[in-house]
């Protein structure tokens, strides 16, 4: 079989200098992509999941969800440290991402949160630059560079990730049964079913890029726990819904709605 990889830029590849809050919404990373799926161009799209707005166009679908990488958020230090307490006073730790400087503040408060975006390498380096001390980015992206490094690495309890962070979004046209066809080996069940419970809380918060919020779903053989947490202009509020096989979606929208019912 013949194939070729398309590279294609998004708006959020190319706009760097602005915070992803002030330019727009999670479609920022898919939008020419998709338009290009939709109008055959390509056969099949590869994204981070996270990255992915809850609703889809007419027309795609994610049909198969390979195995999910490390879901957990790095922070990778410049000078050796290994915990946050050995950080110095008034560190400088870089971060795009509203969720995780939120988070950060919470395990520690003396920390100052620097604004930087671009890809993973792009981010290490600036942060180096810079004179930060750190730099938060996901383990999955690490891991999957192959990129060693030295610094923290928090537990989902301690820092909830993103909606299905560590998973790639394997995007087609409904009904290319050939395309699915051959993607199919690669699904993962308890894969799916962490994308499932968590991109229904995603849906259902309608947090998008404006709001810090964030989830975990763990897998218990049939039984799965879901926490999740969403940010208001004043509180932080945290919830966790218990499941069973086959109830992803409802308890991901269950989550959901038990935040907005107290803010």
């Amino acid at each position: 079989m013949e194939t070729e990889i398309k590279i294609i830029k998004t708006k959020g590849d190319i706009i760097l200098d602005q915070p992803l809050n002030v330019i727009g919404d999670k479609g920022l990373f898919v939008k020419e992509i998709e338009e290009a799926l939709l109008c055959h161009e390509i056969d099949l799209a590869v994204h981070s999941l996270k990255d992915m707005p809850a609703q889809l166009p007419e027309g795609l679908t994610l049909a198969v969800t390979p195995e999910r990488e490390d879901p957990r958020d790095v922070l990778v230090t410049f000078h050796g440290e290994k915990s946050l307490k050995e950080l110095p006073p008034k560190a400088k730790i870089a971060t795009g991402s509203l969720r995780r400087g939120i988070q950060i503040k919470r395990l520690c408060d003396r920390v100052e949160v620097k604004e930087i975006r671009g890809n993973v390498e792009t981010r290490i380096n600036k942060s180096r630059e810079n004179g930060y001390d750190g730099v938060i980015l996901a383990a999955a992206g690490l891991n999957r560079l192959g990129l060693p490094y030295d610094g923290v690495v928090f537990s989902t309890e301690e820092m909830l990730p993103a909606p299905a962070q560590g998973i790639l979004g394997l995007e087609t046209r409904c009904g290319d049964e050939a395309v699915i066809g051959l993607l199919k080996p690669l699904h993962h069940a308890e894969s799916h079913r962490q994308a499932l419970a968590e991109r229904a809380f995603l849906r259902d918060i309608e947090g998008g890029c404006h709001a810090p919020m964030g989830v975990c779903c763990k897998i218990d053989g049939m039984s799965f726990t879901l926490r999740g947490f969403f940010q208001t202009e004043t509180d932080y509020l945290e919830e966790t819904v218990y499941g069973v096989a086959g109830t992803e979606a409802a308890k991901g929208k269950e989550l959901a709605l038990a935040l907005r019912g107290r803010m």
